[in-house]
């Protein structure tokens, strides 16, 4: 999954260094780091080094230390992280210390699940708004919320306030969707239709192509079946 983000997407937190904006890699391992230390916090650990995180994720202490350095200083010389303040650090700096209020556009089987996905919630996103252009998903509730005619989406968007939208519309209409989308204030959109949308500067779009996804896991199975034992390798 590629991440495409304009400069006036990125923000640091007060008092942290003057660096150029994290590259989409950086942002990606932010996000893995949360969700270990969010598990260590579950577990009752009060502290952990960049040397865990990075063997845990399989990257090296020294990649850690300049992913968070990029945003301010952490942890402390032989004590390492307090894992309650990295929790709440990370969070901030991806933007989930608060609730993202967010529309599902487009609602068959994927959107409808998407919908019904408990998880959300918990890490700081909630589905608000759900949009159909067919008349008869329009009315149905999924997930508890209810479908809304196209003709809704900018009032709605106002209303509650949503910045971020799924887009996962047929491929056709994957492009007048996002116009619509950004013209009524979205800000940001998980596309899962496989095309390049085009959209307005300060607008990010975070593409899920899963037919990629699957490739390059068939690729990295492929490969090591190559390299298996008697290979010569």
């Amino acid at each position: 999954m590629s991440l495409a983000m304009s400069s006036k997407q990125s923000r640091q937190p007060t008092g942290s260094p003057r660096r150029t904006p994290p590259a989409s890699l950086t942002v990606k391992r932010l996000s893995l780091y949360l969700r270990y230390v969010e598990t260590l916090a579950e577990k009752g650990r009060s502290t952990v080094s960049s040397r865990q995180l990075g063997k845990a994720l399989g990257l090296t202490d020294t990649q850690v230390r300049k992913d968070l350095s990029c945003f301010g200083q952490f942890g402390r010389p032989g004590v390492g992280y307090h894992v309650g303040d990295l929790v709440g650090r990370l969070r901030a700096i991806l933007g989930t210390d608060k609730v993202w209020n967010v529309a599902v556009v487009g609602v068959g089987s994927l959107g409808r699940a998407l919908l019904r996905y408990k998880g959300f919630v918990g890490k700081g996103f909630r589905p608000a708004a759900a949009f159909d252009s067919a008349a008869g998903k329009v009315g149905k509730k999924f997930g508890g919320v209810v479908v809304q005619p196209m003709s809704e989406l900018a009032g709605a968007v106002k209303k509650s306030r949503i910045r971020l939208a799924v887009l996962t519309v047929p491929a056709k209409a994957a492009q007048d969707v996002a116009d619509r989308l950004c013209r009524a204030g979205i800000r940001g959109i998980l596309n899962f239709v496989p095309v390049t949308l085009t959209v307005p500067a300060g607008v990010a779009v975070v593409p899920v192509d899963l037919v990629v996804q699957l490739e390059q896991l068939s690729y990295l199975v492929n490969a090591s079946g190559k390299k298996g034992p008697g290979s010569g390798d």
